[in-house]
């Protein structure tokens, strides 16, 4: 069994409550991330991301898994941020046309997972498989900071009045909202009925002036 688990590890991150907001302040740290742009449902550029960053966000873990002084860990989940260009990246984008959102999906590495490391990965791993969304793959840091979070459960085209209500929120707590709206998909959408997707739904925000 793998001893690491973010989920665990960082419970308060990515285990929030379901039934009350909470303002967080999140650490950098470091993601194997795709940038792209277009409906999520439609654009082979998000399926040939999601293909890279789990191809080698796997390759690497079963890489490191052969080495002794190691700790095993499980493979933390899919993330996203979103956003459309005419609303400074908030989450107005959940009502407009899907093609026009931009996005980057992206997933967190243990601390000891270093850049060469991780091209080590991306190279095996384009070995095994034609991955034509490797080329777009970066490792880099991102820091957000402090943010408002709830864990949604149910459908993502419903996370509508959800989102509202977490900008209410963080609004009425004296916070001005910033920066990229932020998903961490905890449910696997093929195993998992659409009721009961577990997301993890967080916003940026600032002391307001």
């Amino acid at each position: 069994m793998a001893n690491y688990d973010i989920k665990r590890e960082l419970k308060h991150l990515y285990r929030p409550s379901k039934a009350r907001f909470s303002i967080v302040d999140v650490p950098e740290m470091r993601f194997l991330m795709v940038d792209g742009e277009g409906d999520p449902n439609t654009a082979r550029a998000y399926q040939e991301a999601l293909e890279a960053l789990y191809g080698v966000a796997y390759t690497i873990k079963f890489m490191l898994k052969q080495d002794p002084k190691t700790e095993d860990y499980v493979v933390p989940p899919l993330e996203g941020l979103w956003w459309v260009e005419d609303t400074s990246g908030l989450a107005e984008f959940t009502m407009l046309d899907k093609d026009a959102w931009s996005w980057t999906m992206m997933i967190v590495q243990p601390e000891w997972v270093t850049p060469a490391i991780v091209e080590e990965g991306r190279t095996e791993a384009a070995r095994k498989k034609d991955l034509p969304g490797l080329s777009s793959l970066r490792f880099a840091p991102y820091h957000e900071g402090l943010s408002v979070q709830i864990l949604y459960i149910g459908p993502w085209a419903d996370e509508g009045p959800t989102i509202a209500r977490m900008h209410a929120y963080a609004e009425a707590q004296g916070y001005a909202l910033r920066g990229k709206h932020h998903e961490i998909y905890l449910s696997d959408p093929r195993r998992t009925a659409p009721e009961k997707l577990k997301t993890v739904i967080r916003q940026p925000i600032a002391q307001r002036d």
